[in-house]
């Protein structure tokens, strides 16, 4: 499968994963906080290229009703520009509750309120990704 990148792109800070070589298992990257576009793009590229990944997956965040609301157009436009820049596939993957699963699992570690911050970010983007394996993974043990 190749390496795989996984972004959850935020208003602040968009938390980055990584897959292994073998596509199975997805690990914290980094948190890029406060980048215009055009430098979230840049950096994206940058990580993408020496990390020889081969596919790129986004969190889209749907409503909870499946609907979607301007972030989800946002991250769409922003998968778009990705695509064209890295000239590689870009996918959108359901990110729903995946900020709040985050969230519980620094809680439940007794993560402070102030270090959670830039970590968030970077485990939902773990989350994204893994889920994203691992449909990948399910759907061809069933094919």
């Amino acid at each position: 499968m190749g390496r795989v990148l996984g972004v959850d792109l935020g208003a602040r800070r968009t938390g980055v994963a990584l897959s292994d070589p073998l596509g199975l298992t997805a690990q914290g990257c980094e948190t890029l906080e406060g980048r215009s576009t055009a430098a979230l793009l840049a950096d994206l590229e940058k990580l993408a290229r020496r990390e020889e990944v081969e596919r790129v997956v986004v969190g889209l965040p749907l409503d909870m009703s499946g609907d979607e609301g301007p972030a989800a157009a946002r991250a769409r436009r922003f998968a778009a520009e990705l695509a064209a820049r890295l000239g590689l596939p870009v996918e959108l993957w359901d990110e729903r509750l995946t900020t709040v699963q985050a969230e519980r699992a620094l809680v439940g570690g007794r993560v402070r309120r102030g270090a959670r911050r830039g970590r968030r970010d970077r485990i939902a983007a773990i989350l994204i990704l893994q889920s994203w394996l691992d449909a990948q993974r399910l759907a061809r043990e069933t094919t």
